[in-house]
């Protein structure tokens, strides 16, 4: 279902309004972050990044398994990237916009965008075709990942970069506000991790633009719905960076590979 919330613009320095809404729902929605030429030179980095990838075959990036797939005419793609951020200036120099520095207060003292952390910024890739291996995603929270790596629950948003036009029979992100602010057992027990991908009555879809902005806490319950159409109109791609707290773990080319991405098809 389609519903509606209000839209902002993202400067330098957020608003109280902005930050109010955000620690209410835990989403927030900034239109027109970047221009359509800006979205266009993105896509096209990923393409590069994507053909070298394939040609020499990358099985993971720092530890991260690399999800591939294939495009409607068969043709091999990368549906999922790990750190792309460091495979490319367009995608790094994406993250030196400043207004990137005001969303950091969204998460508290000590927030930083984890470049090198996590997964780093992450580019995907959906595309609803007979052979996709990336078309929807159920029910999670990204706490959980913080129980996988080991830690505490620090506070983790994700930050959307989107680089298509989404309209409701495209699927795409659903979120449940409010629910940042659940306790554990809710958070751990709410819904069938990854399994259940069926509508919640609360749930409240995101429809961005291409070159829209939104940021998300990561332990708001929330999936990624599969398109409706098939084909070329189905086809989807958005960039998500971190935000994070606490300790640096940065990782490098001999990272472990966490449990849980050894089960592929849950990662986001």
């Amino acid at each position: 279902m389609a519903t509606s919330y209000p839209t902002f613009t993202l400067s330098e320095k957020l608003t109280q309004a902005q930050l109010d809404f955000f620690h209410q729902h835990g989403f927030i929605h900034f239109k027109n972050f970047i221009k359509a030429e800006t979205v266009s030179s993105i896509i096209n980095a990923s393409k590069e990044v994507q053909d070298k990838w394939i040609d020499q075959d990358i099985k993971k990036i720092n530890g991260v398994p690399i999800k591939y797939g294939k495009d409607l005419d068969g043709s091999p793609i990368v549906q999922r990237f790990a750190f792309i951020n460091q495979h490319h200036q367009t995608l790094s120099g994406l993250l030196l916009d400043p207004r990137f520095s005001a969303l950091l207060e969204l998460a508290g003292d000590g927030a930083r965008l984890g470049t090198e952390e996590k997964d780093g910024m992450v580019f995907n890739h959906y595309i609803n075709g007979p052979e996709s291996k990336f078309s929807k995603m159920g029910w999670h929270t990204d706490g959980l990942r913080d129980i996988f790596y080991g830690g505490k629950l620090n506070p983790m948003l994700n930050v959307g970069i989107h680089l298509s036009t989404q309209k409701p029979e495209n699927g795409g992100l659903k979120i449940i506000p409010g629910t940042h602010k659940q306790n554990i057992y809710q958070m751990l027990f709410r819904k069938k991790y990854f399994l259940d991908n069926n509508p919640d009555d609360a749930e409240v879809s995101i429809l961005p633009n291409a070159g829209d902005l939104t940021v998300h806490d990561g332990r708001l319950w929330h999936r990624v719905a599969q398109s409706s159409i098939r084909g070329e109109e189905s086809r989807r791609r958005v960039i998500y960076v971190p935000i994070i707290a606490g300790k640096y773990a940065p990782k490098n080319e001999n990272s472990p590979t966490v449990f849980y991405q050894r089960f592929a098809g849950i990662v986001k």
